[in-house]
């Protein structure tokens, strides 16, 4: 008993040491003389992962200083903070109350990048112990397929575009494998409109994935089922017009008999 009870008290102790390292407890900082150099002493904490240390440098900033430029990069700080610490809903929050606050300020590109991002660091988990993310809700990344298109409408010049369309060209992947998976579902039970609704939606939302051309033939399979043998051959010949010169469009011309 006396072993469980020297074992929890140094499990305790321990704790309590990595909380007070970590600055989860404790009263304010040391505030510097000036707004930018508690800026980088908050970056600082932040990079550390002292999240209360960091959060109280960005507030003082903001507060202290509200009228230097200063007090907008602090901001921003908070945000990342949120981010940082994966509260993304709250980071989201405060990127967009940056937005409209302050829409022509030079930063503003990188607050809409980085809301759109929460949306991509909220996916659902491909964790192996679990369900694989294609069968789970998508609705995290619809959110972030629709706010990437969206900030490369309106920031055509951003530096954050490159990685902006990767994330968005990752979206449509992912959205068009659970579109496709959910039309094997239907396949199983052979509920044949259901699968081409799918295959449809799948093709006229998100074209060019790697899914494309599964999602063709699958498609001319439904309506084959469907006794319609019109929209069969039309898709027969969006394989033609989809991935001209490839085996999908020789095997495609096989069958049609052309």
């Amino acid at each position: 008993m006396r072993s469980v009870v020297a074992f929890l008290t140094v499990v305790l102790l321990f704790a309590s040491g990595c909380s007070t390292l970590s600055g989860s407890q404790g009263g304010d900082p040391d505030y510097a003389a000036d707004a930018e150099e508690n800026l980088r002493l908050g970056s600082e904490a932040l990079e550390n992962k002292d999240f209360f240390k960091s959060q109280k440098y960005f507030e003082y900033v903001r507060v202290k200083y509200p009228y230097q430029e200063a007090a907008r990069e602090a901001e921003l700080r908070l945000a990342d903070l949120d981010f940082a610490r994966e509260a993304f809903a709250e980071a989201r929050d405060q990127y967009q109350a940056f937005i409209k606050l302050h829409p022509t300020h030079a930063k503003v590109d990188y607050a809409a990048f980085r809301s759109a991002l929460t949306h991509v660091e909220d996916y659902p988990s491909d964790f192996f112990a679990l369900p694989p993310s294609k069968e789970k809700d998508q609705g995290e990344i619809r959110a972030a397929l629709s706010t990437m298109e969206e900030f490369l409408r309106q920031y055509p010049d951003s530096q954050y575009v490159p990685e902006a369309k990767r994330h968005a060209d990752d979206a449509r992947k992912r959205l068009a494998e659970h579109e496709l998976y959910v039309a094997r579902f239907y396949t199983k039970r052979e509920r044949w409109k259901a699968v081409a609704q799918r295959l449809e939606s799948l093709l006229t939302k998100y074209p060019g994935t790697p899914y494309e051309e599964e999602a063709l033939f699958d498609l001319h399979e439904a309506y084959v089922k469907l006794n319609d043998p019109k929209r069969a051959e039309e898709t027969l010949r969006q394989v033609l017009r989809r991935l001209p010169g490839t085996p999908a469009a020789q095997k495609a011309q096989q069958m049609l008999g052309t």
